[in-house]
């Protein structure tokens, strides 16, 4: 089972394959691996205590970056995730950051942001257009159109607790004029805009 594995010059932990969406464009439609990562399919979710081995028989030293981000939404498991961030921090210095589809509060039934002060340091989210109805097109969100004022909704009040919010499109994926409006909504929120490469 792969729990922990490199991308570029960060060590990525893969803990559930659950998703609240069916994108259109989630790169598990097309492979079982990212780079040399070997398959991200699950056998079962690891627990927090294999997690927590893993990373005690890793070098920590050869990375920039831990981040949480496999073949599901690691919200899915925030609290366990939270609990071996809290672990991390008391000997490891590497930022932490967590590639989400900004729908914790949705997926946990409460005001999640708090929770993410002190052990969460980077949130990338993914806005992919800046039009709601054009937004469940693509996630196909078990939640429904709301889940985009939703998504925003906790942009907005985690980069309250965390040290960076990025919200991203993909380039190429929508028009410049869409990016346009992408750019808006991020200033008007208070967070930082990236428009990530198509890979």
């Amino acid at each position: 089972m792969t729990i922990l594995y490199e991308v570029h010059n960060g060590l990525y932990v893969n803990m559930t394959n659950k998703c609240p969406c069916a994108c259109t464009f989630c790169l598990r439609l097309e492979k079982d691996s990212v780079g040399n990562s070997g398959s991200l399919w699950l056998e079962r979710e690891p627990t927090v205590e294999e997690v927590k081995a893993e990373f005690d028989k890793t070098d920590l030293s050869k990375y920039k970056e831990i981040v949480f981000c496999g073949y599901g939404e690691p919200t899915e498991r925030l609290d366990d995730i939270l609990e071996i961030c809290s672990y991390l921090k008391r000997f490891c210095s590497l930022p932490i950051r967590i590639n989400t589809n900004g729908m914790s509060d949705l997926i946990n039934g409460r005001d999640t942001a708090p929770e993410f002060e002190g052990k969460i340091d980077v949130v990338s989210i993914s806005l992919n257009t800046p039009n709601k109805e054009r937004f469940y097109e693509l996630t196909r969100n078990k939640f429904g159109i709301e889940a985009f004022d939703a998504m925003l909704k906790f942009a907005g009040e985690v980069k309250d607790y965390v040290g960076k919010v990025v919200l991203t499109t993909v380039e190429t994926t929508i028009t410049k004029e869409e990016e346009a409006e992408c750019a808006k909504i991020c200033e008007e929120l208070g967070v930082t805009y990236r428009i990530r490469p198509f890979e």
